[in-house]
C-alpha cells in the first residue's frame, strides 16, 4: 500500500522522478504526475485501467502559469477564472503544443485548473511543471474524497499519497468550454450553472458524449459496484421487493423501517449532500445488500450536479 502522508518534498521529489502522487483537492483526490512528460501521463491511465479516448485535466498554480500552456484565453474564459479560481472550475481552451497529446486524448483542446486546496497549490507552485490529475479511483468507479479512499483502491500502484484531509465539495469541477464567443458546460459540477451564467450570462450545455472533450461525459460513470436504481423510492421498493436493499435518500424524514439507510443531509442542504455523496455510495459497497435505491436531489444548485452522478450511476 501507499504511504500517506503531508510531505510536500516527498510528493515533489516523486513527481520529478515521473511517478505517480495522489493529491487532495477541494473536489476529490487526484492521481496526479507530471503533465509534460507523455511516460508518466502514461502510468495514468495505466494505474486506472483509463481509455486513452477520455482526456485528462490539467492542474496549475494560477491564472499566469495556465496562460503558458494554453494559444488563447477568451474574455469570458478571463472572467470564470478571475472569479472562481482557485476552485472547482475546468477551462477547456485550445492547448500549446508543449501538452501531449496523450493528455488531451488527441484533441486540440485541454482542460485546466487551478485547485483551492492549500497542499496542493503550494506544491504546485514548487513544481517546475503542471500536474495531470483525474480522479484518484479505477475508471468508471465513485471518486475518493479521503486519503484512505485512495489508499483502498489504487495504493498498490502508487507510492505516496499526499493527505490533506477530507475533500470540502466532494464533486468534481465544473467543466466549461467555449465556441464562437458561446460558453458550454460539458460537466456540472462544484460551481453551479446559475453561478456561471451569473458571471458571463447564457450558457449551453454538452454534458453526454462518446468521444468526450472533457472528462465526466460518458453516459456511466461514478458508478459503485452494487446496482443502482434512482426514482422515487416507494416504486423502486415495490420493483426490487425480495431482494437486499440499501436505501439512498437526499434528507431525513424517512421510515425507521428502513435498514441498510443512508440520508447525504439531515436537513437537506444541497453542499453537505454533494460533500457526502461519494463516501455514501462506497459505503454501500461494504454493505450486505444486493442493489442500492436513490432518490434525486433538487434540481437546483449543486443540486444538478448531484443528479447527474447519480443518473450516470444509475446507466449500464
Amino acid at each position: 500500500m501507499a504511504i500517506i502522508g503531508n510531505d510536500i518534498s516527498q510528493a515533489k521529489k516523486l513527481l520529478l522522478e515521473g511517478e505517480l502522487v495522489a493529491i487532495p483537492t477541494e473536489t476529490v483526490y487526484g492521481l496526479a504526475a507530471n503533465a509534460l512528460n507523455p511516460e508518466a501521463v502514461t502510468k495514468i491511465f495505466v494505474a486506472k485501467e483509463r481509455p486513452s479516448f477520455d482526456p485528462l485535466i490539467v492542474h496549475v498554480a494560477s491564472i499566469d502559469q495556465a496562460q503558458e500552456f494554453v494559444t488563447a484565453l477568451p474574455d469570458k474564459a478571463i472572467q470564470l477564472a478571475q472569479h472562481f479560481w482557485p476552485g472547482p472550475l475546468t477551462l477547456v481552451l485550445p492547448k500549446q503544443s508543449v501538452i501531449p497529446d496523450i493528455v488531451t486524448s488527441g484533441l486540440t483542446t485541454v482542460g485546466i485548473r487551478c485547485p483551492d486546496h492549500d497542499l496542493t497549490r503550494q506544491l504546485l507552485n514548487e513544481l517546475p511543471f503542471p500536474l495531470a490529475a483525474p480522479s484518484a479511483n479505477p475508471f468508471g468507479y465513485v471518486s475518493p474524497t479521503t486519503a484512505e479512499h485512495v489508499n483502498n483502491q489504487l495504493g498498490h500502484q502508487i507510492k505516496y499519497i499526499l493527505d490533506g484531509g477530507p475533500c470540502r465539495i466532494g464533486l468534481e469541477s465544473t467543466i466549461v468550454g467555449f465556441e464562437n464567443d458561446k460558453a458550454i458546460i460539458y460537466r456540472r459540477g462544484g460551481i453551479s450553472e446559475e453561478e456561471i451564467s451569473n458571471i458571463i450570462g447564457e450558457v449551453n450545455h454538452q454534458l453526454t458524449s462518446s468521444n468526450p472533450v472533457a472528462p465526466g461525459q460518458l453516459d456511466s460513470h461514478y458508478a459503485p459496484r452494487k446496482r443502482f436504481f434512482l426514482g422515487n423510492i416507494d416504486e423502486l421498493k415495490k420493483d426490487h421487493a425480495g431482494k437486499k436493499i440499501g436505501i439512498l435518500r437526499f434528507k431525513d424524514g424517512s421510515s425507521s423501517l428502513e435498514e441498510h439507510l443512508l440520508v447525504l443531509s439531515k436537513y437537506g442542504d444541497l453542499e453537505e449532500a454533494a460533500r457526502n455523496l461519494f463516501a455514501a455510495l462506497r459505503q454501500f459497497d461494504q454493505m450486505d445488500i444486493e442493489v442500492i435505491l436513490a432518490e434525486p436531489a433538487p434540481e437546483s444548485g449543486i443540486g444538478k450536479a448531484i443528479n447527474d452522478r447519480l443518473k450516470r450511476a444509475a446507466t449500464k
